[in-house]
């Protein structure tokens, strides 16, 4: 994949040299055709080809944050601490 890019890209560049060289052309009109003709085509190429790499790493990191959670919480075992439990209702002051 990256070899067209990098092939479209050396194409661009010369279109840009040849424009930038020309008795008519200018520089603003050479950086101007590299932009449009090379350097946002290419990266939205190259951002929409990407795309299931990214969804897959994703995933990847979801499916690993899980995982680790779950390991997490079975080695977690209630009440295994020193300290005894605290009471299950906490007690309430009545308003005078």
């Amino acid at each position: 994949m990256y070899i067209v890019v990098i092939g479209w890209l050396y194409v661009t560049v010369m279109m840009a040299v040849a424009e930038a060289t020309s008795t008519t052309g200018t520089v603003l009109g050479a950086i101007v055709t590299f932009v449009l003709y090379g350097a946002a085509p290419v990266a939205l190429v190259v951002y929409l080809m990407r795309t299931p790499h990214r969804r897959q790493a994703i995933r990847a990191r979801e499916a690993a944050e899980q995982e680790a959670a779950r390991r997490q919480a079975a080695s977690v075992t209630p009440d295994a601490g020193s300290k005894p439990p605290a009471d299950a209702i906490t007690p309430v002051r009545e308003k005078l």
